[in-house]
């Protein structure tokens, strides 16, 4: 009874898994090929778990593989020769190694005509790798070394939304409009904690979350938005602006729903978009708020008028300023949708 039932639990399991898109020699192959370093679960015969092994070097994965797991491990050379079967390969995780730009072996990733996701965050990589597949839609980049951006890298991404560049060593002169030629379709990009002093040039007019967070940057050009029309999340926090670096009317852009300036050295509010809905400017040098002054629409107009046209703020963060309570009047008459100030 005993193999009876051994034996109907693995035909489940086997129809189960030739559910997932892989023939029944696929699957013996693959577990037949999986590294003895690393797992590879019956029910889940795409992926490939090889991480927290303390490996140096990166086994040979089996070709069928789709998701391979690398991150918390010592690896220094992200090689061709192992990964050159796994030509079917959509997702890379290769976190917290030690590879570096040196390390990154020419042709191992322009070869994967499926990788979508590649993640190397905390390595020791001084550039953004390339040759880099035209399949690629995101790639994740954070807490390396990385002060070059190679002119022509992303150039034939056109699946590329989410490019990921936080805490490395960029400057201005590597974020430039050569340097990011090709991201067409480009949806978020993180250029947080880098040394900017000044903002990126070339950003493609399809960027919808700019994330510009602990930077240097001390003013915004007049008109800067005008070439990102569809910026809707927009984080500056902990950089150097003053209200001398920031036009008063920077920030009116329809498109724009969250504007995050907390802590930097602002000592008036801009002035706000109507379509905006949440803002940040804790952690400032300002000192007073007025309706009159703030306030996309006339204030006198919304007396008596009904939510029709009424600006779009529901929270609002002036806490850490040196502005006492209570909010004038017309402001609140002004954002009549908030439902969350913190002062």
């Amino acid at each position: 009874m005993a193999l009876l039932l051994g034996l109907l639990c693995t035909l489940c399991l086997f129809g189960q898994v030739l559910g997932q898109d892989i023939t029944h020699e696929e699957l013996l192959a693959q577990i037949q090929a999986c590294p003895r370093e690393c797992s590879c679960p019956p029910n889940s015969p795409r992926a490939v778990y090889c991480d927290n092994k303390g490996l140096k070097s990166i086994p040979k994965i089996p070709p069928h593989t789709w998701y391979l797991y690398l991150q918390n491990n010592l690896i220094e050379v992200l090689s061709a020769d192992a990964l050159r079967n796994a030509t079917q390969l959509r997702w890379l995780n290769l976190n917290r190694n030690k590879i570096t730009s040196e390390g990154v072996e020419e042709g191992v990733l322009s070869t994967k005509p499926n990788l979508a996701h590649l993640y190397m965050d905390d390595n020791l990589l001084s550039s953004v790798p390339s040759a880099l597949p035209a399949s690629l839609e995101s790639l994740r980049l954070c807490r390396n070394r990385i002060s070059k951006i190679p002119p022509g890298v992303f150039i034939g991404l056109d699946k590329l939304n989410l490019l990921d560049l936080q805490a490395n060593k960029l400057m201005d002169d590597a974020v430039t409009e050569v340097s990011l030629k090709g991201l067409n379709n480009l949806v978020q990009i993180n250029l947080a904690k880098n040394q900017l002093s000044s903002m990126p040039i070339g950003l493609p007019p399809t960027t919808t979350q700019l994330f510009l967070d602990g930077n240097n940057i001390e003013k915004i050009p007049a008109g800067y938005f005008k070439g990102l029309p569809k910026v809707a999340f927009l984080r500056l926090n902990y950089n150097k602006l003053g209200s001398s670096g920031v036009p008063r009317d920077v920030f009116n852009v329809s498109s724009i729903l969250d504007l995050q300036l907390s802590h930097n050295q602002l000592t008036e509010v801009p002035l706000i978009p109507a379509g905006l809905e949440h803002l940040h400017l804790d952690h400032n040098n300002i000192k007073s708020v007025s309706g009159a002054n703030i306030c996309p629409v006339a204030v006198e107009t919304l007396e008596d008028s009904s939510n029709e046209g009424v600006p779009r703020l529901r929270y609002l963060r002036l806490d850490g300023n040196d502005i006492k309570p209570p909010i004038p009047r017309d402001v609140i008459l002004c954002f009549r949708l908030l439902t969350s100030i913190v002062i």
